[in-house]
């Protein structure tokens, strides 16, 4: 029986897997060419890590190697990454092209003379090459590289012999990476301005309950609908994410067995998903907190966080280009609006994880000696607004220090989303030992935040949002009634965070909100941050 498989080109022996044969047409195509006999394209192949590229590519490879009219080859380069020397280079990838097609080595000593392994004189038929992990190189070896194809694809173009007798063989090439080596970081401008781009996209929906409905077929054990609609909505449809929580439900991990002879249900989901969000390791999530936590993309990742106002997507920007290819955030789209999200809700709450506990591990002593809590917290439930009372009266005491490293913007002033980290790790904090379970909730994938805790057998809701107006403060209650139903309370606050509430104002703005559509109870709460 086969498997789910995270890590490495997916096995189709062996693993689960999609099949993408429209995605390997197109790859094949534009390596072929539309007329062969003129010559193929140059292009890059380019996704986030763990997207399948490497997989759809040697798919791509093998189906072309069927034609024995080329040379078909696939060579890493990550073996590269460490070497600056940029002649080195051209003469490892010359010696590894000569060696695996059986030619003999032309002596290539530096970029310019790498041009020799793809003439005429030493290759018999055309080559179709594809390059793994490319933007790996430095940049300076990039630039090179891309330098050299340049003037070869130009050459070719201007030769008006058929493919397999122009000067030089180099029919296709395709550059693999994580992002589209458009030369966004070079300062020359980009050097391989001939290239196409093919992205490869996540998986849709259909695509991942496909990987589930093999499982069920092979192991005869029922996944119910809503565990792939959950693996889905969370990893929207990321590859090696969905693949990493096939293996979860299916296979476990040290600290859980799963039951085969049962159907996988909801609550097998939230066991492994909240193993997955705090305890277990993965390199893609990994990876994706250590490009998020870098500056100088630190700042606009948590500044994503805010909840008044979206950040318009723009592909030319540094910033945003190396967080969307490193797969960070996404773009969301919404008639001839492109906005930042961020890539998946998991991706956003191991994120808002990291920086909670990164920028509030210690949050200073929350109650005095013998101090009585009755008010806030008692064997039946929670009181939520006094225990937003206690947070402001803790925040006004503590500011200073718990605040004194924490990010700012230009105008010095604290990003919204750090008081959100705060009231998380505070709430985490207070509710410390007593039985009860504090999450995060990001049901937009954009800046909406909700802190949802479960106590007592009792579900409660907050909704965070920044105060701006008075009419958004209204829409804001609605929204929150709306979210309320989906969650199917009755009662849900929404939680305001504000510099300053002038005197009256807040019992004038904490009055309860009934939604006569939804039914939903929205208790308003004020919390002044100081600022």
């Amino acid at each position: 029986m086969r498997r789910f498989s995270s890590y490495g080109p997916v096995n189709t022996q062996l693993h689960y897997f999609v099949p993408r044969e429209k995605l390997i047409e197109k790859a094949c195509l534009q390596l072929m060419g539309e007329t062969p006999e003129q010559g193929g394209h140059y292009i890059t192949v380019w996704a986030p890590r763990q997207c399948g590229k490497s997989w759809v590519m040697n798919k791509t490879m093998w189906k072309l190697a069927e034609n024995e009219n080329f040379h078909v080859l696939k060579l890493e380069l990550e073996h590269l990454k460490t070497t600056e020397d940029k002649d080195r280079i051209a003469s490892n990838i010359a010696e590894e092209i000569t060696k695996y097609l059986g030619l003999k080595n032309p002596g290539v000593r530096n970029m310019d003379e790498l041009r020799l392994v793809f003439e005429n004189k030493l290759l018999d038929k055309p080559l179709i090459l594809i390059l793994d992990e490319f933007d790996a190189l430095t940049e300076e070896a990039i630039s090179g590289l891309a330098g050299v194809f340049r003037n070869i694809y130009n050459n070719r173009r201007n030769d008006p012999n058929p493919s397999h007798k122009k000067e030089y063989l180099l029919h296709g090439i395709a550059l693999i990476g994580v992002r589209s080596v458009l030369g966004i970081e070079n300062v020359k401008g980009s050097p391989f301005n001939v290239q196409r781009s093919l992205h490869i996209p996540k998986l849709t929906y259909e695509e991942t309950c496909s990987m589930f409905f093999q499982y069920e077929q092979e192991s005869g054990q029922k996944v119910k609908q809503e565990v792939i609609d959950l693996v889905f909505n969370e990893t929207q449809g990321q590859p090696g994410l969905v693949s990493w929580f096939g293996e979860l439900l299916t296979e476990g991990y040290d600290r859980y067995v799963p039951d085969t002879k049962s159907p996988i249900s909801k609550k097998n989901f939230e066991k492994i998903y909240a193993a997955a969000v705090h305890v277990l390791p993965n390199n893609n999530i990994l990876n994706i907190i250590s490009k998020a936590k870098q500056e100088p993309y630190k700042g606009l990742v948590i500044e994503l966080f805010k909840t008044s106002e979206k950040i318009s997507f723009r592909y030319d920007e540094p910033r945003i280009n190396f967080l969307y290819m490193n797969g960070v955030i996404d773009c969301e789209e919404a008639g001839n609006d492109y906005t930042i999200r961020f890539s998946c809700p998991f991706v956003q709450k191991r994120l808002f994880n990291y920086f909670s506990f990164e920028l509030f591990r210690y949050m200073g002593k929350l109650l005095e000696p013998f101090e009585d809590t009755s008010d806030t917290i008692t064997e039946t439930g929670l009181n939520i607004t006094n225990l937003m009372r206690r947070y402001e009266r803790h925040l006004k005491k503590n500011r200073e220090w718990m605040f004194q490293d924490a990010p700012r913007r230009k105008d010095l002033r604290i990003y919204e989303a750090v008081f959100h980290f705060n009231l998380y790790e505070f709430i985490n904090s207070f509710l410390a030992n007593k039985k009860a379970k504090v999450w995060p909730e990001f049901p937009t994938g954009n800046g909406k935040i909700d802190l949802m805790i479960q106590y007592a057998g009792k579900l409660y809701g907050l909704e965070l949002k920044s105060y701006t107006d008075d009419s958004d403060f209204r829409i804001s209650l609605q929204q929150a009634a709306r979210y309320g139903k989906t969650l199917k309370l009755d009662l849900i606050w929404l939680v305001e965070f504000v510099e300053y509430i002038p005197e009256g104002y807040r019992e004038k703005y904490e009055q309860e909100y009934h939604d006569k559509e939804s039914g939903v109870v929205v208790k308003p709460v004020f919390v002044a941050t100081g600022e």
